[in-house]
C-alpha cells in the first residue's frame, strides 16, 4: 500500500489516514488509489469493525490536488475521468460499508475532502476544524457525493448556500448546522474517535449495518417503500446470534456480549 495512505487495523477498528501532510492531504492518483483499496480492504475484512478516516498533520484533506489537476488541464485531458473513476467509488465505498465509519476532522477539509467526511456515519472535529465546499471557487459543480449527503446533513436550503457561496465553516458553526456530531480539543481527537469506534466495534454490527442500508434505502423510497425494507431488514437481524443472546441477556439482566453473529 502506499505511504500517502496508512492502514492500522487495533481491537477491531481499522484507522486509515490520509498521509501527504505537506500538501495539506490532497488528493492525486496515487492517492485516491491508494485510499480506494484502504476503504475496501476495510469493508472486505471481518476483523475490521468500525472505521476510523482522518488526516496526518494540519489538515484532514484539502481535496482535488490542483497542480496534478492542473497539469491534466494543460494536456487536453479534462478531469481525466477521476470523478468516475475515483471520487465516485471511494464515496460509494465509504456510504456502504457494512460497517460504521466514524471521520476524525483535524483540520482543514475542503471540495472533495468534505464530501468524505459527509460520506462518513459519525464526524467529530477538532476545534480548530473547518469545512469548505470549496468548488464554485475553481468553477466546477460538487462531485463525491456532496450533493446528495450535504444536504441530508443542514437541509436543502443550507446546502444550497454552502454549495453556491463556498465560504468555510468553523467547527462549532459545523456543530450548530449538523455537519458535526462532536467538537473536541485537537488534543483530545484521536482519542475521542478511537473511544467511539471502539464502542461501535464492540457493539451490534450487523444492526449497524441494517440501519445504513435502512437509512440509505429510505431516503429514496416512500413510505411503504421503507416499511418493507425495514420488515426485510428486521427478519435478517432476529436470525442473528446477536440478537438472540441479547435478548436473552436482557431478560437475564446481564450485559450483551456481540460478536457480529
Amino acid at each position: 500500500m502506499s505511504e500517502t495512505v496508512l492502514y492500522d487495523l487495533t481491537g477491531g477498528v481499522a484507522t486509515i489516514t490520509l498521509n501527504r501532510p505537506d500538501a495539506m492531504n490532497s488528493l492525486t492518483v496515487e492517492v485516491k488509489e491508494a485510499l480506494r483499496a484502504a476503504v475496501e480492504r476495510a469493508a472486505g475484512d471481518d476483523a475490521v469493525r468500525a472505521v476510523i478516516l482522518t488526516g496526518s498533520g494540519r489538515a484532514f484533506c484539502a481535496g482535488q490536488d490542483l497542480r496534478e489537476h492542473a497539469g491534466n488541464l494543460a494536456a487536453g485531458r479534462g478531469l481525466n475521468n477521476t470523478v468516475r473513476d475515483h471520487y465516485n467509488p471511494i464515496a460509494r465505498a465509504i456510504a456502504e460499508m457494512p460497517k460504521p465509519v466514524v471521520a476524525a476532522v483535524n483540520g482543514v477539509a475542503a471540495g472533495a475532502g468534505a464530501s468524505l467526511a459527509f460520506a462518513c456515519d459519525l464526524r467529530i472535529a477538532a476545534e480548530k476544524a473547518s469545512f469548505a465546499t470549496a468548488f464554485t471557487k475553481i468553477g466546477l459543480g460538487p462531485d463525491s457525493g456532496m450533493s446528495w449527503t450535504l444536504q441530508r446533513l443542514v437541509g436543502h436550503a443550507k446546502a444550497t448556500e454552502l454549495l453556491l457561496l463556498a465560504e468555510p465553516v468553523r467547527a462549532d458553526e459545523a456543530r450548530q448546522l449538523g455537519m458535526v456530531n462532536q467538537v473536541v480539543p485537537a488534543d483530545r481527537l484521536m482519542p475521542e474517535a478511537r473511544a467511539l469506534a471502539g464502542r461501535l466495534a464492540a457493539g451490534p454490527t450487523i444492526a449497524y449495518r441494517a440501519v445504513k442500508q435502512a437509512l440509505q434505502h429510505a431516503a429514496t423510497h416512500d413510505l411503504a417503500a421503507a416499511l418493507d425494507k425495514e420488515a426485510e431488514l428486521q427478519d435478517l437481524c432476529a436470525k442473528t446470534e446477536d440478537h438472540q443472546k441479547a435478548t436473552t441477556a436482557f431478560l437475564q439482566k446481564e450485559q450483551p456480549a456481540f460478536e457480529g453473529r
